[in-house]
């Protein structure tokens, strides 16, 4: 039998060796991302890591999971609770998992008409944004997008009717944008983002709302060759890291890190725009069909929009921020007039 004083003196020894023991996200930063290596995002993820790494010294560790190798975006929401990331690069639909409020950047469908828009309501939003998430644990380093998501598909369409008989990939986190859309008449398929282009070859899907750059790097395209032309809703999303891991940073690390942190979310911005375009003049090269709508089916999708709005606020974005969002379009579009 193991007597009182040497579990006394293990225990002791034990809380000595803990206390020395530098604290594990000091010298080491793992993120998350589904963005494909050496992709616009992982270059730029490259080169924050580079910054932070610099700037905490020797024996630091920056280590970036691209590809979503860490499980989709719920997934690493979750490992960064309990420590198996130290941050994430996340859309709307991972961020949310952490601040429901984030929803209304992303999930409201035809409600902004261009990038000045998105831009105006984030930078408007940003403060109070931020303190929700260091509230919750998380620093938000960067603010990025990805395009305007659009609807690609084995056959052709262009009324909201058309994509009644398809059968749609829908995120697997989001379960009340799954009820929504059968409420209208539409068939989700839960799936997390690597599953689907397996699913679309097998016909488990046959349309994909996506932004033109993931339908091109992934090759969606191929077998849903058909685009339609409308700026549904904005990807947005954030590079984030655990508040644990950012108060173990050294000072001169944690400026490295908000500085390369900014520079990184104006380059994915500015940058990912500018792909829109190329990605689609790319896949038109290579057989893409690209289908606008006329005004008549337009309207039928704005028509679409205002029955949606009702059934996202206070279910998938909180209605006093969806409120805010409408309030800050309704000023801004004043000023332009």
């Amino acid at each position: 039998m193991i007597s009182i004083g040497r579990i006394t003196a293990l225990a002791t020894l034990t809380l000595a060796l803990l206390a020395s023991a530098p604290a594990f996200a000091a010298g080491q930063l793992r993120i998350g991302t589904l963005a494909p290596k050496n992709s616009l995002y992982h270059r730029q993820l490259m080169e924050v890591g580079e910054a932070w790494r610099s700037a905490e010294g020797e024996g630091a560790k920056y280590l970036i999971y691209p590809d979503g190798s860490q499980g989709g975006e719920t997934d690493m929401a979750r490992r960064m609770r309990i420590g198996q990331l130290q941050g994430a690069l996340l859309s709307v639909v991972g961020l949310r998992e952490i601040e429901p409020s984030i929803a209304a950047l992303q999930n409201m469908p035809l409600l902004f008409r261009s990038w000045e828009e998105v831009d105006y309501v984030r930078e408007k939003m940003r403060p109070v944004m931020e303190k929700k998430f260091l509230d919750k644990g998380f620093v938000v380093l960067a603010w990025g997008d990805a395009g305007w998501v659009r609807f690609f598909s084995k056959e052709a369409a262009q009324r909201p009717d058309d994509y009644r008989r398809m059968k749609f990939f829908a995120w697997a986190g989001e379960s009340e944008q799954q009820e929504i859309m059968k409420s209208l008449g539409y068939t989700p398929v839960p799936l997390e983002t690597s599953d689907i282009l397996p699913s679309i070859q097998t016909g488990m899907i046959n349309a994909v709302p996506a932004t033109p750059y993931f339908a091109l790097a992934s090759q969606v395209y191929d077998t849903a060759p058909h685009m339609l032309d409308i700026n549904w809703a904005p990807i947005v999303g954030a590079l984030v890291v655990t508040k644990k891991s950012w108060d173990a940073m050294s000072p001169a690390a944690r400026e490295a890190l908000r500085v390369a942190g900014e520079k990184a979310g104006l380059q994915m911005r500015t940058k990912a725009r500018q792909e829109v375009d190329e990605a689609v003049e790319a896949m038109k090269k290579r057989g893409l069909q690209v289908h606008r709508p006329t005004p008549d089916q337009m309207k039928e999708w704005n028509d679409l929009a205002d029955k949606l709005y009702p059934r996202i606020r206070g279910r998938m974005v909180p209605a006093e921020t969806f409120d805010e969002v409408f309030a800050l379009l309704k000023a801004y579009r004043a000023g332009k007039r």
